[in-house]
């Protein structure tokens, strides 16, 4: 068995596919990408289907020593990206030979970086998926962040062309992030006071952000609701505590709970929210969950469309 070897695995290197569903039955979560706009261009970029297996680096300190020969793609954060000690570009496809040295640096912009091969990595799935949750300790190699020593298994492959994204469509992760939101069922329990102060407020956020959910900071709002049965959760649900201050549920949020919502942020939105980092700038905009369908249906489309640049 040949691939990718562990040198260095940095702070938080995960394997993942597009996401474990169908499985909330048995309490399993979905995991996958936080960002998986990113996570997709890295697949096509390396001709892959896009939930082909890759690898999700949060933060940055990755260190690999290829044992194949391959192409790779690097999206996502600004993490300084060098083969055999020559910085090169991200969001583009790179031939790497065996015995190279693939090195991620801590992340400048943005906070994780998705990192993929021609083929996809070779990993055995666990309940249809091969995303890692550690919480559940399902997926990847063992159910856990990658280890110094652990084998990424691949095939070898040569490319006969390479790719790269337009800097045009390369998404910027340094502005402020509105955060587009659909109410929930559950919004009525909030009084018209108290959505106006959500949606007129600037949060900021907090250190206590994982793969989970993101919490918030800044003007407390109140449901009438002191507490309900636990319930199922969807992705990018907005929490409220009895803090008062939002939680926004990530790819591995519980499967249920029981903290009143007062809606949910689109998955387009949540992307952009994963790679800000602590302090950034959070405001919301309730749409329509019509205009929501019209978003994604028209990224979707951008996506399919946008041409990538051959460059060798």
């Amino acid at each position: 068995m040949s691939g990718f070897l562990v040198k260095q695995p940095g702070l938080l290197t995960l394997i993942q596919d597009a996401g474990r569903y169908g499985q909330h039955r048995i309490g399993l979560t979905t995991g996958g990408p936080l960002d998986g706009e990113a996570f997709k261009w890295a697949n096509r970029l390396c001709g892959n289907e896009l939930d082909a297996t890759g690898l999700e680096v949060s933060i940055g300190g990755l260190v690999l020593e290829a044992q194949v020969d391959t192409a790779l793609a690097v999206t996502g954060a600004d993490m300084p990206f060098k083969i055999n000690g020559q910085d090169v570009a991200r969001w583009c496809t790179h031939k790497v030979n065996a015995g190279d040295k693939i090195e991620l640096g801590f992340a400048t912009s943005g906070s994780r970086a998705y990192l993929t091969v021609a083929g996809g990595f070779n990993v055995d799935q666990s309940f249809s998926s091969t995303a890692t949750v550690t919480r559940e300790a399902v997926g990847g190699l063992s159910g856990d962040k990658l280890k110094q020593g652990d084998l990424l298994p691949c095939q070898a492959h040569r490319p006969t062309a390479l790719w790269a994204l337009p800097e045009s469509e390369q998404p910027d992760y340094n502005s402020d992030v509105t955060l587009r939101v659909i109410l929930g069922y559950q919004h009525q329990t909030f009084d018209s006071v108290q959505q106006r102060l959500f949606f007129s407020s600037e949060y900021a956020l907090s250190s206590r952000a994982d793969r989970m959910g993101f919490r918030l900071e800044g003007q407390p709002v109140k449901s009438q609701l002191n507490g309900i049965l636990s319930e199922g959760i969807c992705h990018g649900a907005i929490q409220i505590p009895a803090d008062g201050q939002p939680i926004v549920l990530l790819n591995d949020r519980q499967t249920i709970g029981g903290y009143p919502k007062i809606g949910s942020v689109i998955s387009r939105d949540t992307a952009q929210l994963s790679q800000r980092m602590p302090g950034a700038k959070i405001r919301f905009e309730e749409i329509s969950l019509e205009k929501a369908h019209n978003i994604n249906c028209l990224a979707q489309r951008r996506f399919i469309n946008t041409s990538l640049q051959q460059i060798a």
